[in-house]
């Protein structure tokens, strides 16, 4: 799995012109699932994500963690992650995992957020025509990739 994740101060997603899901402070994360991804990524990449210290502590340096601040999170799937661009100009997805292995690893995902983080995670709809909305704060953006976790 792939993510990456921006600290935001406000992001939102709308699908066919209506907002889906939004939230204040907290991370926007873009997630693309690969057929070799398992519980394993899962679960390590949840508990990654959202213990990474990236958010201010009273003194101006990233010191705590989402849990930390009480934030929140906006999910949204995004296969164009694994895009190869090896060859010639148009990227190929063959690496992207197809819906039917997709679909269930990534509700299994937000499941797992969920349960870790205490909350409702907003979330966009996996294959939809997204528009997402951010405010990123810092800038903060951090790319992780559950295979280069050994």
């Amino acid at each position: 799995m792939i993510a990456v994740i921006q600290r935001v101060s406000e992001a939102s997603v709308r699908i066919d012109g209506a907002i889906k899901s939004s939230i204040g402070n907290g991370l926007l994360i873009l997630l693309g699932i690969e057929d070799a991804d398992g519980d394993d990524d899962i679960t390590w990449l949840c508990n990654k994500m959202i213990n990474l210290r990236i958010f201010d502590d009273e003194e101006g340096i990233m010191n705590k963690s989402l849990i930390d601040t009480n934030g929140e999170i906006l999910l949204i799937s995004q296969f164009t992650l694994h895009a190869s661009t090896k060859k010639g100009n148009r990227p190929s997805y063959l690496k992207a995992a197809k819906s039917e292995i997709s679909i269930p690893l990534y509700e299994q995902f937000i499941d797992e957020l969920q349960t870790t983080l205490g909350k409702q995670v907003g979330t966009g709809e996996f294959g939809a025509d997204m528009k997402v909305s951010l405010l990123n704060d810092g800038p903060v953006t951090i790319i992780i990739d559950s295979k280069d976790r050994k």
